[in-house]
């Protein structure tokens, strides 16, 4: 398969979740009462349920503006610079957000799937931080290797 189609491919569903998790993030304050009314959450709950689905929304859309920053410069063909760095620790730091949302969820309106949703993202906000060492080093690693040639 053509890594050209590959990167328009990515960049297109990254696009496509971006602009529709600002769509759907902008939705949560219209919606919150119907929702929280086909789950059976009564006003306190609706709230508590808005505001987990607002702030994980934007902490959401906050990695994918952060992912596109990204795949400019892999498109570029220049991933390895401090830029990328900096963008996979605000991923992580948004990650961590949303882990402390689920977390504080569990302990208001206890479900599995908030259980799995904090250990996934707080597994993704570790693997983010690995990733920034790693990219840091290789940036250093390249700047050594250009300076000397």
């Amino acid at each position: 398969m053509n890594s050209n189609f590959i990167n328009r491919a990515t960049k297109i569903i990254i696009d496509i979740m971006f602009f529709g998790g600002i769509l759907c993030t902008a939705a949560v304050p219209f919606l919150t009462k119907f929702i929280g009314g086909f789950y059976g959450y009564d006003t306190r709950g609706s709230i508590i349920f808005a505001a987990m689905l607002f702030i994980s929304g934007a902490a959401s859309v906050y990695i994918l503006f952060n992912m596109r920053r990204m795949f400019r410069t892999l498109v570029g063909n220049d991933p390895f610079v401090m830029k990328n760095a900096d963008c996979l620790r605000r991923i992580a730091a948004a990650c961590a957000v949303i882990t402390a949302v689920y977390a504080v969820k569990c302990v208001l309106l206890f479900t599995w799937a908030s259980v799995v949703i904090a250990i996934v993202f707080s597994m993704g906000a570790l693997f983010c931080l690995v990733l920034e060492g790693l990219f840091r080093q290789a940036v250093a690693y390249k700047e050594e290797n250009d300076w000397t040639v």
